[in-house]
């Protein structure tokens, strides 16, 4: 009887050792798999905030130097030491109804509407856009997108990219400017934001498009593509592409910046003028 006793003993003890046993190994498992999905998630999220082309445009008009914001936005933090970037020319305010440039329009950098349509969309347009390391040709494309193109040519017409730095240079990814407010912080818009107007082609090496925001699309920060893969999900309106020997002056401005989300720059590059040649 003992005996029997005993044996039924250390059957139940094996049992709850075994079952001890299992159980810690399904914690662990489950412990394994959280690690690896809250691993993977703060990846997505990382890799978001670094490739995101991000723009922190104001709602209501500002001029040079001022900004109704007074929090840094997510696209850039203050420049490095020794690196000043400039307040681009004042200019005028454009309190009513936006007109369309004539050919000799006085600088303007703030309005109250985006503008109407200037351009005819079945026409060609280049852009020349030069900067302080030298020009860079641009085949504009309003079939892409008319809204952002037709604001564009306005815009430049009107001298509003006039004196802008590169505010924004993530090596091997984008050449970021077009910001009028404070450069420094890539804040500063023209006023207004654009619509979303979905690329119908691929990003490419080259291309131009406007910066977002995420949930408005700027109205003035455009960028210059040297990596199209991070790019992939859209967001971004295409203004066009670069001609092969502008390239070459994307790359050079590329090497000015800083590997990190804010690509601050280690050299100032300024924009002199845009001009618009078409219709």
């Amino acid at each position: 009887m003992a005996t029997t006793e005993k044996r039924r003993r250390h059957k139940e003890g094996h049992r709850s050792r075994v079952e001890a046993a299992q159980e810690a190994a399904s914690k662990r498992r489950r412990t394994r798999t959280v690690v690896v999905v809250l691993g993977g998630l703060i990846a997505v999220i990382l890799i978001f905030v670094a490739v995101t082309v991000t723009s922190n445009d104001e709602d209501q008009p500002v001029t040079a130097g001022n900004s109704t914001s007074s929090s840094a936005p997510a696209s850039s933090s203050s420049t490095p030491a020794g690196v000043q970037l400039p307040t681009p020319p004042d200019g005028r305010t454009i309190t009513g109804a936006t007109p369309c440039p004539g050919p000799d329009e006085k600088r303007a950098i703030a309005f109250k509407q985006a503008p109407p349509t200037c351009i005819d969309a079945k026409q060609t347009y280049q852009a020349t856009v030069t900067t302080s390391e030298g020009p860079i040709v641009i085949d504009l494309d309003p079939t892409q997108s008319p809204i952002a193109v037709n604001n564009f040519v306005v815009l430049a017409r009107y001298h509003y990219f006039d004196g802008v730095p590169f505010h924004r240079i993530v090596p091997g990814f984008v050449d970021q400017t077009g910001s009028s407010g404070r450069p420094d912080l890539g804040t500063g818009g023209p006023g207004y934001s654009l619509p979303d107007e979905k690329p119908k082609k691929p990003y490419e090496v080259g291309t131009v498009a406007m910066a977002s925001g995420g949930e408005k699309v700027s109205g003035s920060q455009f960028f210059f593509t040297l990596d199209p893969k991070p790019l992939a999900d859209g967001g971004y309106p295409i203004l066009g592409k670069v001609t092969e020997p502008g390239l070459k002056i994307v790359e050079t401005i590329n090497g000015f910046g800083t590997p990190s989300e804010g690509g601050e720059p280690t050299k100032v590059v300024t924009i002199d003028k845009v001009e618009i040649s078409g219709p």
